[in-house]
């Protein structure tokens, strides 16, 4: 997925679609491991921030990075089984109290994703990991005869990585892509558990051909025990943040990277913004029941939006959103500075879960970023990810997604 472009950052200070274009149904994603810059198919790297009042921190930063199908991490300072259920998994999103009906919308699905079938119209990848995690993605075959994919009880999806108790090399593990791709539009994401825990790197995130230049969008990534999510976006030179304000960008989550989104011209950094709520990823969100990403595309620009179990909006359960009437996004890149339709073409949807690759491993000694009291070789007493994940695999029963629908929408208006 991704290539690994080390540098040093000795302070990272955190810092600050409505035309929905036709849908192309024809266009297969596909993806291949990295052998060149123009060859990477999906490259996302990926940093975790530091604390930022510390000029000589010891804590590293590190921004999901994408190529033409997957990012690169970039270091800065700063037989098996699967789960059936979750104690605290529900079906379906549970919408916000509301005494008013839900207005008609002019979102309306393009594709959808649920239920028994929602493994029909993806494609699973089955190269090496790009992003040179301790993982080997298998067919969907393969998967469900090793029960690392199934609809479970609850009718959700579940996609797990190999427990096997040890293992001389990689964990099979599952990465998905939409095969219909779009131009714009709204994706709306419903899980009720992410996976989490030492050694594990999962991220949903949508990406275009040609990294850079079709643009990566992470719409949840992380690492190891975060519980505060990070999305990111690469691009080609040329899209950037107007300020680093957070109020002036009207987003509830903070700017832990360079205004400059180009992979190119920040060391494949691009502009990562983190959660400011600890329980939008990992143990914090399946602490929960999970939530509802959002990812918004439109003449306006970028946005991200996390709602909690509880506190979903009923426009959105109602299948009719109203982004329009939304709080204020986790993550916002308004089309200022960077024209979203310039910059971004011809997406899919991923997930994947990759074990150690170059972010988690790089900060398996780290601590400091929320969730990341204690570091991983600390916790584990293993002195680095990979022996770990070799000789560990009752570690991993909770590195698993459990996904209720994906959804996508173009707008009519």
């Amino acid at each position: 997925m991704y290539t690994f472009l080390p540098l040093i950052a000795l302070v990272l200070a955190p810092v600050s679609l409505v035309q929905g274009k036709s849908l192309i149904l024809t266009h297969a994603h596909k993806v291949a491991v990295k052998h060149s810059a123009g060859l990477a198919r999906d490259l996302r790297m990926a940093f975790g921030s530091i604390l930022t009042t510390q000029p000589n921190s010891l804590n590293q930063n590190y921004y999901c990075v994408g190529s033409d199908g997957e990012g690169v991490s970039v270091p800065s300072s700063g037989n098996s089984s699967s789960p059936t259920t979750n104690g605290n998994a529900t079906s379906t999103g549970t919408a916000a109290p509301s005494s008013t009906s839900v207005a008609s919308s002019s979102w309306k699905v393009a594709d959808s994703y649920s239920g028994q079938k929602f493994f029909n119209g993806w494609s699973f990848f089955t190269a090496a990991d790009p992003t040179n995690g301790n993982v080997q993605y298998v067919d969907q075959t393969t998967a469900q005869s090793a029960g690392l994919i199934q609809i479970n009880s609850n009718g959700n999806a579940v996609m797990s990585v190999e427990t096997t108790p040890q293992v001389q090399t990689n964990r099979q593990s599952v990465r998905i892509t939409t095969e219909a791709t779009f131009n714009g539009g709204l994706v709306i994401m419903d899980a009720v558990h992410m996976p989490t825990g030492c050694a594990t790197w999962p991220a949903f995130w949508t990406n275009g051909p040609n990294w850079p230049a079709g643009g990566e969008i992470d719409i949840i990534e992380g690492v190891n025990n975060y519980t505060n999510n990070q999305a990111t976006i690469h691009t080609n030179p040329g899209c950037v943040l107007p300020t680093t304000s957070s109020s002036s960008l009207n987003m509830s989550g903070t700017l832990v990277a360079s205004t400059d989104c180009s992979a190119a011209q920040t060391g494949n950094q691009g502009c990562g913004i983190r959660s400011n709520s600890s329980n939008s990823f990992g143990t914090g969100f399946n602490g929960i029941g999970g939530g509802v990403y959002a990812m918004l595309w439109d003449n306006s620009g970028i946005k991200v939006y996390f709602f909690p179990r509880g506190s979903i909006p009923s426009d959105i359960t109602a299948r009719a959103p109203q982004p329009q009437n939304w709080p204020a996004p986790m993550a916002n890149w308004p089309s200022t500075d960077c024209n979203p339709y310039q910059y971004f073409n011809t997406h899919s949807a991923i997930f994947d879960t990759t074990l150690c690759g170059d972010w988690a491993s790089a900060v398996w000694n780290a601590t400091g970023v929320p969730g990341q009291e204690v570091s991983c070789a600390q916790e584990t007493g293993f002195s680095t990810c990979s022996a770990f994940v070799q000789a560990s695999g009752g570690s991993f029963s909770e590195a698993y997604w459990e996904v209720s629908s994906v959804t996508i929408y173009q707008n009519t208006s």
